[in-house]
C-alpha cells in the first residue's frame, strides 16, 4: 500500500497524478487542453507539439488515467468513426447520491460485459423517467433543463432556428472522472437520462442526440421539435 504524502502545508499530495506530471512533455500537453475550452484531439497536440501521434497519445491517455484529462468522442458533423477529444477536467462534482449512484452503475455494467453503452442507455432511460417524475410541471424541455441543472451540468438552453431541432449546451459535466473511465458508458447513461425525461412528459425521444463537444465549450443535446410544446 502507498504511504500517503502531504506537501509543505500540510495538504495531501496526489501520488498518481504528480507522477503523470513528473514528465515534462505531459505537462505540456496539460497547459495545451487546458488552454482550450472545447479540447483538443491527440492530432491537434502532436502538431502543435512536434511530437509523433503515438506519443502523444500515449502522454494523453496517461493524463486521463490520472484524473487530470476526460475523454469523448465528437463527430463535429462528420461522417466516420470519429476522434477522442481531450478535455481538462476542472468542473464541480455531482451532488454525492448521483455520483454514488453513477459510479455504482458502472462499475456493475463493466463487470456484466455486453453491450456496455446500451445498457447504460437503459438505466438511464428508467433513472430519467423517475427524476422527471419528480419534478415540477413545465414543457419537456424545461423539464431537460431543470432536471439536468439539478445534476450539475449547467444546462444552456440555445434560441431556437427554424428548421433545425432544439439545442441545449452542456457547460460543465460534473461526472468528468468517471467518464474518463468509460466514455461511452457515461455519455449513453446520460442520453439515457434525457430521453426518459421526455418518455415521462410524453414527449417523443428517440430522434434526441447527445454530442459530446458537439461545440466548442460544450456537449450539445438536441431535442425533437415536439419536446419544445
Amino acid at each position: 500500500m502507498e504511504t500517503p504524502r502531504t506537501g509543505p502545508s500540510g495538504e495531501a499530495i496526489d501520488t498518481h497524478r504528480h507522477r503523470a506530471l513528473g514528465s515534462a512533455s505531459r505537462a505540456t500537453i496539460l497547459r495545451l487542453v487546458r488552454a482550450e475550452a472545447g479540447g483538443l484531439t491527440a492530432a491537434d497536440v502532436a502538431t502543435r507539439t512536434g511530437q509523433h501521434l503515438s506519443t502523444t497519445r500515449a502522454h494523453m491517455d496517461r493524463l486521463v488515467e490520472s484524473g487530470l484529462l476526460v475523454k469523448a468522442r465528437a463527430s463535429g458533423g462528420r461522417p466516420g468513426r470519429p476522434a477522442w477529444r481531450y478535455r481538462s477536467t476542472t468542473t464541480d462534482p455531482a451532488p454525492a447520491p448521483y455520483r454514488a449512484l453513477a459510479a455504482a452503475l458502472l462499475e456493475h455494467l463493466t463487470r456484466a460485459g455486453g453491450d456496455v453503452r446500451h445498457e447504460a442507455g437503459r438505466a438511464g432511460r428508467d433513472w430519467g423517467r423517475q427524476l422527471a417524475a419528480a419534478t415540477p410541471g413545465g414543457t419537456p424541455a424545461d423539464t431537460v433543463v431543470t432536471v439536468l441543472d439539478g445534476l450539475g451540468f449547467t444546462p444552456r438552453p440555445q434560441p431556437p432556428a427554424d428548421g433545425r431541432p432544439t439545442e441545449i449546451h452542456l457547460r460543465t459535466c460534473p461526472f468528468l472522472d468517471l467518464v474518463g473511465r468509460d466514455p461511452d458508458a457515461m455519455c449513453g447513461l446520460h442520453a439515457g437520462v434525457i430521453r426518459g425525461i421526455l418518455d415521462q412528459r410524453g414527449a417523443p425521444s428517440d430522434g434526441t442526440v447527445l454530442e459530446p463537444f458537439g461545440a466548442p465549450d460544450a456537449c450539445v443535446v438536441r431535442l425533437p421539435a415536439e419536446a419544445v410544446r
